[in-house]
């Protein structure tokens, strides 16, 4: 059982960008958990690490040491959709590549952007070295440029009219009662050879997120520009964030404020906003204490540079010895990505979507020997393969919804990754 790493508390600061591209960028094994570009709380985490089997046995639990932060060893990576959905009971289909990869972290540093200070992690033999290798890329400071992207081509597993058609078909089973909202999704795909690194950098550049980041690992790489956190755990307490109900942004203010306010009052939206937390709410009570579950808040409207998002919380406190498979199990895929009521969503969503969905709709981040943990959703992401790469999105289908906004609200979620790579949405999106 892996136990917390030393740690040391380091002199100055370095962009965690800097660091990630001097100190790991030709490391097989790596990731960066990235706070955002202009982060002023939080932490971002860079390191390396050996793969490793998913911590599920890991009890959930948490607690943050004020000197070395809420992470001080463990894993990093990723869980895809399609398997979770065959352990929920749901049919699903199997994926080229690897569903699950996580490391093991043996180096790693983390930067606590409220305090402005570095801490350095890792066995005790290999600390100082490690330290002096911060300092040497600290005192550097080359700060990484991504080039400009070559055009490459995508193709779409779903045409926008055959998307419409698929709409519909939603809107079907759910006239029929087999479910309350679904989400439907699609992907993106090119078969050109791609920089997950320079990719990266370029996304997080044009769409900053909360929960941004790279994982690489074996040919693959899960570069994420997410807004929206699944679960964290710290003190026993659980927390999943969903989101459900998006808005563009515009450039003129008066515009985007209309178009926030247009999203918070928006009866459609918030209904599959709530249904979500419902769903949410039922999931956790299976593994948190009786009476403990609570929506903390509800229908608020979160800005990033291209979209507006309605959020809401949904907490719990776990119960003794419970694990994170347990948690897993419990809760995972996530309904925000699945809809209600949850089986029945995935069983009807494999038969219209016809193919799987990969690493698009997991969840990736940090899991503590402590049981802390911080995941979040595999959303406004490329996926990276020795073969090209790949975008989904998606969105929640009512009984309300309209067939041609919700093709344009998945274009909207898929514009931003797919100019990281060159691309252009195809006709029609």
């Amino acid at each position: 059982m892996p136990r917390h790493l030393d740690s040391r508390v380091l002199d100055g600061w370095v962009d965690p960008a800097v660091a990630f591209t001097a100190l790991f960028g030709e490391v097989a094994h790596a990731f960066w958990l990235d706070a955002g570009p202009a982060a002023s709380d939080g932490w971002s985490w860079v390191g390396s690490g050996i793969p490793s089997p998913a911590p599920r046995h890991v009890v959930a639990g948490g607690a943050t040491d004020a000197a070395a932060g809420p992470f001080r060893g463990g894993w990093v990576g990723w869980s895809g959709y399609d398997a979770a959905a065959r352990r929920a009971g749901a049919p699903a289909t199997e994926d080229a590549g690897p569903g699950e990869v996580w490391l093991r972290i043996d180096r790693m540093i983390g930067f606590d952007h409220a305090a402005g200070r570095m801490v350095a992690y890792g066995d005790r033999d290999v600390l100082e070295s490690f330290a002096v290798a911060i300092e040497t890329a600290r005192r550097a400071e080359r700060m990484p440029e991504p080039g400009a992207p070559a055009a490459v081509e995508v193709r779409a597993r779903h045409d926008p009219a055959a998307y419409a058609a698929l709409i519909e078909e939603c809107r079907d089973e759910i006239r029929e009662g087999r479910a309350y909202q679904l989400c439907l999704t699609t992907r993106f795909e090119t078969a050109a050879s791609v920089d997950p690194i320079e990719t990266y950098l370029r996304l997080r550049v044009a769409t900053p997120a909360h929960h941004g980041g790279i994982i690489r690992s074996g040919g693959w790489a899960l570069v994420s520009a997410s807004p929206e956190q699944f679960l964290t755990v710290s003190g026993g307490i659980v927390r999943t964030r969903p989101i459900k109900g998006t808005r563009p942004r515009s450039p003129d203010t008066v515009d985007d404020a209309a178009l926030a306010a247009e999203l918070r009052a928006s009866e459609k939206e918030q209904a599959e906003n709530v249904m979500i937390v419902d769903l949410m709410r039922n999931d956790l009570q299976r593994v948190c204490e009786p009476g403990s579950v609570a929506a903390e808040r509800l229908l608020e409207v979160e800005s990033y540079p291209a979209v507006h998002q309605l959020v809401s919380t949904v907490a719990g406190r776990l119960r003794a010895r419970t694990t994170v498979g347990d948690l897993w199990d419990a809760s995972f895929p996530a309904g925000s990505m699945t809809g209600a009521p949850k089986l029945s969503a995935m069983q009807i969503l494999h038969r219209l979507e016809g193919a799987p969905r990969g690493v698009f709709a997991g969840c990736f981040g940090w899991i503590g020997v402590d049981g802390g943990l911080d995941l979040a959703m595999v959303i406004r992401s490329i996926v990276v393969h020795p073969g090209g790469a790949y975008v989904g999105a998606g969105g929640g289908i009512t009984w309300g919804s309209v067939a041609a906004d919700e093709v344009a609200e998945v274009g909207i979620k898929a514009r931003a990754p797919l100019r990281a790579l060159g691309a252009d949405l195809p006709p029609g999106w």
